[in-house]
């Protein structure tokens, strides 16, 4: 297969790359999922991840977090190699993930929840019999997190009491609440009514550029992918098939014939925005 891509300089910190991987590859049995994928990654920019159903997305995002571990290749972080360590360890050092399925404790409140997954990266997340109000720094942090994504309001709410949309906005509460570098997130507006897409595709820029994050996003909603990406790597029966701009992977004719229907793809007016 050919493959479109841009080359960017060497990849190190240095220049800017934060997450990166070579000949990245994950079989399942006779399956190949990810088939040696290399990527580069610039630190603070939005960075999507799109495909047609089944291209391995998800199971490069799993190998990014350490939520499994890759057949072969490496996955550098910072040019640190990161390829075999589990997921706790990737989030210590800033990796913070979200999946399709909306993933948080359903009876909690808003504020636990929160609490809970600044907690979990702190030096106290094993101190089990002490009281949360030893805890004030944690309960402060989720606070400011939980005002970031605007549900003060629910602050108290059950999580389960939640609408779908604001669930995926805790959710996002949860990942920002240990400050990770690097958000890996997942259909982050999978089943999420369209007048509701916008509102989170708005918060995910402004935590992306006022905290100087960096977002890597697998998102189905080509309006919002086109309009809000920096870059897009296009993957394809789990191989990279193109990369670059928007303007670039849109006017791609392998893309439009593998992924956008044979056609030159237009926007939609409003169409995620």
């Amino acid at each position: 297969m050919t493959v479109t891509r841009v080359t960017f300089p060497s990849k190190t910190m240095d220049n800017g790359i934060i997450l990166e991987t070579h000949k990245l590859r994950r079989e399942f049995g006779a399956l190949v999922a990810v088939a040696d994928v290399s990527i580069a990654v610039r630190a603070q920019t939005l960075h999507s991840i799109i495909g047609p159903n089944g291209a391995g997305k998800t199971t490069f995002f799993n190998l990014l977090s350490g939520n499994i571990t890759p057949t072969s290749g490496r996955v550098l972080f910072k040019g640190r190699d990161i390829t075999h360590l589990p997921v706790h360890r990737t989030a210590h050092l800033g990796i913070g993930r979200s999946f399709q399925i909306t993933n948080l404790f359903p009876n909690l409140t808003v504020l636990e929840n929160v609490r809970l997954a600044s907690q979990a990266l702190g030096h106290d997340s094993f101190h089990f019999l002490r009281s949360h109000r030893s805890f004030t720094r944690y309960e402060a942090r989720a606070r400011e997190v939980i005002e970031m994504v605007g549900l003060t309001a629910r602050a108290l709410a059950p999580a389960r009491t939640l609408p779908h949309g604001d669930q995926r906005k805790l959710e996002l509460a949860m990942i920002l609440a240990p400050d990770p570098e690097v958000l890996l997130l997942d259909e982050p507006t999978a089943g999420m009514a369209a007048e509701q897409v916008p509102e989170l595709i708005s918060l995910i820029q402004r935590v992306q550029a006022g905290g100087q994050k960096t977002v890597m996003l697998v998102e189905h909603n080509m309006n919002v992918v086109m309009r809000v990406s920096d870059m897009i790597t296009v993957m394809h029966q789990g191989e990279v098939l193109a990369e670059g701009t928007p303007d670039e992977i849109a006017a791609n004719e392998a893309v439009q014939n593998a992924y956008l229907g044979g056609g030159v793809w237009r926007p939609v007016a409003n169409g995620g925005k």
